[in-house]
């Protein structure tokens, strides 16, 4: 097994990763505030973090990954949300965090191992803002417990901001019973009709920052291993994070590791409402297969931006198609052990485009192989290393879409197919017309590829 190298933002470099303790391995990931549907640039990280979990597991086993991934489940959008639609909270956040779980699902994401809501750990938050408060890191102010960003001085080495463009990118809010403009909210009081919890200082509701500071800290302990999320998130959220979980635990750093995935543009253009090129999850997996969806968000390295177009999604498919005819031609079971060559390129910081290449020179081997046992060997191999991307899990009958026809029918198709092809090899180009054009009442697609011809039902 290579040794996995990560590259970590707070550093900047990449470098061999050393859990903590080999027999806990601990990985927290923010995840989504559930008041809408989530687009497909929110997709990004729990796919691209998904392939870590899988890779930790295998190299330490699955008993001794621990990942958690939130549920932000109080907002003010999803209070909004409430008011708009005139229904309770707790209905807004529980449909929409079971639709983020089917969607997610959908692209082949595993169930993580810890799924915690803010609103279950209010108390851990209260507990965490108390201590901050003990220790001169936070104070009290018209209701609200503000961060003092003065008392840690190491505040913004993760975004590598100075404090003009920290306080301008917060979109910060110059309160007047701020002591600093660049102090943020651990927790603001309730307004009328709003949620609220009891706490020493009044009836209020938590800050956004506090919550993912809290709940690491409960299931994942002081330090953890791995703390990933998008790039969008290091300021202000992460760096925020980071100032209240060193500062309440004694100068003690949060991860060991921090990863950001980067952003997924909308064909060149940024995705954004007014634009109207926002693409939702729930709406893309109607109209293509959710392997194809992940298959896109895995042709760029993670840390790089991604372009989303329809031409990419087409791509996905083809490329998908080509793999599953080798499948198709040659039934396999996976190999015990994920390739060398798809292993030690998501070893190097997750190379995901230098993962799929691999899995083509596989399925390239399997066409060239000259004998069963080397066809079989390579498939099995192109399975394993599918499998350690989240990828060929189905049939490729089912893939096809030709799992209705009987075995008659395929392989009558499968014979005009193959008789095709060796007419266009003797350059008997009538012959070929003729059988395409049976092949076409048949409604059978055909799409001729390097390695070889595959075939689906119109």
């Amino acid at each position: 097994m290579p040794t996995l190298q990560l590259h970590d933002s707070l550093t900047g470099t990449k470098r061999a990763f050393v859990p903590g303790d080999p027999n806990r391995v601990t990985m927290y990931v923010c995840g989504p505030t559930v008041w809408s549907y989530a687009h497909i640039g929110n997709a990004r990280p729990p796919v691209v973090f998904d392939i870590l979990f899988r890779l930790l597991r295998r190299t330490y086993g699955e008993e001794h990954v621990i990942y958690a991934r939130n549920i932000t489940d109080v907002d003010d959008r999803i209070i909004e949300a409430a008011r708009d639609l005139d229904q309770p909270i707790e209905m807004i956040t529980e449909r929409f965090a079971e639709i983020y779980r089917q969607d997610t699902s959908a692209l082949g994401v595993l169930p993580m191992t810890i799924e915690p809501k803010a609103t279950e750990h209010i108390g851990e938050m209260i507990d965490m803002i108390a201590r901050l408060i003990e220790t001169g890191n936070a104070y009290e102010a018209e209701g609200h417990i503000l961060f003092a960003v003065e008392s840690y001085e190491r505040y913004g080495a993760l975004s590598r901001r100075d404090r003009d463009d920290m306080i301008a990118g917060a979109r910060v809010e110059i309160a007047p019973y701020k002591k600093d403009p660049a102090d943020f909210v651990m927790w603001k009081p309730a307004k009328e009709g709003e949620p609220g919890w009891d706490s020493p200082w009044g009836k209020g509701r938590p800050g956004w920052h506090i919550e993912c500071s809290a709940m690491a800290e409960k299931h994942l302990g002081e330090i953890f291993d791995i703390h990933g999320g998008g790039t969008d998130l290091k300021f202000p959220h992460h760096e925020n994070e980071i100032a209240q979980s060193v500062c309440a635990h004694g100068g003690k750093a949060m991860a060991r590791f921090w990863l950001h995935n980067g952003f997924l543009s909308m064909e060149s253009t940024k995705m954004s409402k007014s634009l109207g090129n926002v693409k939702l999850v729930h709406e893309l997996i109607k109209d293509w297969p959710g392997e194809v969806l992940r298959y896109a968000l895995l042709t760029a390295q993670y840390r790089a931006p991604l372009d989303w177009t329809v031409k990419l999604l087409h791509t996905s498919q083809k490329s998908l198609d080509r793999l599953y005819g080798v499948l198709r031609r040659i039934e396999a079971t996976p190999a015990a052990e994920v390739p060398e060559t798809v292993e030690a390129a998501l070893a190097d910081d997750l190379n995901t485009p230098k993962a799929l290449a691999a899995l083509f020179a596989l399925a390239g081997e399997a066409n060239r192989a000259e004998t069963d046992e080397a066809r079989q060997a390579a498939a099995s191999a192109l399975l394993a290393g599918g499998h350690a991307l989240g990828l060929l899990e189905g049939s490729p009958d089912a893939w096809f879409g030709i799992d209705a026809l009987s075995g008659t029918e395929r392989a009558e198709i499968d014979q005009l197919i193959l008789d095709r092809t060796t007419a266009r090899k003797a350059k008997d180009f009538a012959k070929a017309d003729a059988l395409r054009g049976e092949l076409d009442k048949r409604k059978v697609l055909v799409d001729d590829g390097p390695e070889g011809s595959t075939w689906r039902m119109g």
